[in-house]
């Protein structure tokens, strides 16, 4: 199951490049349209705003699976192995009742959004918003494994370690970032 979630985030990260690309190109086409022949395309204007509300709902889900979403990492460090693990289950308790409430929240929002269209493109909005089933589904389901794994026992040091801030995992977590 992890191998799948594996491919799963590496098929994510591909689609994070071509959304953040395509944002790109549209963006400085738009640029270059505007400045250099006092025109631009409409299309690629909006389309740029969805992109970066995909990318960043998306990416919330590919950064809270490498453990690098903002956490009080200085206080869980000075813990044990158990109270590493306390936190560590109080955190996805609390992160799993934020995505039902995320989830609840689109859920009621969808059927305003399927009665309004995007004014450019002419897209229904669920197609934006919508994107916050993704989000909460994709968080939700990577809490409930982490915790059903804490509490069979089969979550691993490194795991712990990566929940904390330390290890090779929040390293290389560190690393990219800078």
């Amino acid at each position: 199951m992890l191998k799948g979630i594996d491919w799963l985030a590496r098929g994510l990260e591909v689609l994070l490049v071509i959304l953040l690309a395509g944002m790109a190109i549209m963006v400085f086409g738009n640029v270059v349209l505007r400045y250099g022949f006092n025109s631009g395309i409409l299309v690629s204007e909006e389309m740029s705003r969805y992109f970066f509300v995909w990318l960043t709902f998306i990416g919330a889900v590919v950064t809270f699976r490498e453990n690098a979403h903002l956490g009080v990492e200085s206080l869980v460090q000075r813990f044990g192995r158990n109270g590493r693990l306390i936190c560590m289950v109080l955190s996805d308790l609390i992160i799993l009742l934020c995505m039902a409430a995320f989830f609840w929240g689109t859920w009621k929002q969808y059927p305003i959004n399927a009665s309004m269209t995007a004014p450019v493109v002419g897209i229904s909005m669920n197609w934006i918003y919508g994107i916050g089933f993704f989000t909460a589904v994709g968080i939700g389901g990577l809490v409930i494994i982490r915790l059903l794994r804490t509490i069979t026992g089969r979550i691993t040091e490194d795991e712990i370690n990566a929940f904390a801030g330390e290890g090779a995992e929040a390293a290389a977590i560190r690393e990219r970032a800078e």
